[in-house]
């Protein structure tokens, strides 16, 4: 079979092109506005390079991409036990982004599973030292409480936890029962409350009332006037109304006087 002649003249231009774009390929890198490059030389942490158009040497200098941009994480639901011994699940989002490129690559293997570790268990350790009541009403407080751990703990990562928001508490079947039968109670206590206290404000009218009635014994007799055309307003047959003995008085005395006098006069 006869040799195909190989022309060494064009060949080794072509090789050369050829290592020339793959060095090019290799030597330049493009960063984004929100990542940065950590440069390692021989190993070693060189600088943080970025954004823009960089150059890394092949063999020699390594990069790695950091994005900078807010993290969403959603923290898968937690099985939490309260101060009152009350078992609930818990899930949250938290929100982070990388401030130090250097230390998120440096101090930590994989700066999100690790903060993803370290929310759900401050999730569990923040949450077990609150009551089911505390859990329910001041979710601001505890999302507070949460980030600030957080933030304080990641700090040597170089990582910034901006927020962290409480999702979902969620309460087995037994136990939505038993809040229900304890807000019915709390909604009795509370009727109870606002109806003594109304029978106290009417008590306290009455006697301003009566102490303004004895002022004027002829007010009295206006009231049950009043009181006789509304019950009269209800066509009922029999009507049963007291009448006091002061407003007979003068009938009596009137009375006597014509019994005093007929006997007078049969005399």
């Amino acid at each position: 079979m006869p040799e195909i002649p190989v022309n060494t003249e064009l060949l080794t231009p072509i090789l050369i092109v050829v290592l020339v774009v793959v060095v090019a390929v290799r030597l330049f890198r493009i960063l984004r506005e929100y990542e940065r490059g950590v440069i390692f030389f021989l190993g070693r942490f060189q600088k943080v390079k970025g954004p823009g158009l960089i150059i890394v040497i092949p063999l020699i200098q390594q990069m790695v991409r950091v994005d900078l941009r807010t993290v969403v994480m959603d923290v898968p639901s937690q099985d939490v036990i309260s101060r009152d011994n009350v078992s609930v699940r818990v899930n949250a989002v938290i929100y982070f982004r990388v401030i130090d490129a250097q230390k998120a690559i440096i101090n930590v293997e994989n700066y999100l599973q690790a903060t993803s570790q370290l929310a759900q268990t401050t999730l569990r350790s923040v949450l077990g030292q609150h009551e089911l009541d505390e859990m329910l009403a001041n979710r601001e407080m505890l999302n507070t409480d949460i980030q600030e751990i957080l933030d304080s703990r990641t700090d040597g990562w170089g990582i910034k936890v901006s927020n962290v928001e409480i999702k979902h508490v969620d309460l087995n079947e037994s136990m939505v029962r038993a809040i229900a039968r304890q807000a019915e109670a709390e909604r009795s206590r509370r009727a109870k409350v606002i109806h003594a206290s109304g029978e106290m404000e009417a008590s306290e009218k009455l006697v301003e009332a009566a102490n303004r009635l004895a002022e004027e014994p002829n007010a009295i007799m206006l009231r049950y006037l009043q009181t006789l055309t509304e019950i009269a307003a209800e066509k009922s047959s029999t009507i049963l109304f007291p009448m006091p003995t002061s407003m007979m008085e003068g009938l009596f005395k009137t009375v006597e006087r014509h019994e005093q006098h007929k006997d007078k006069h049969d005399q």
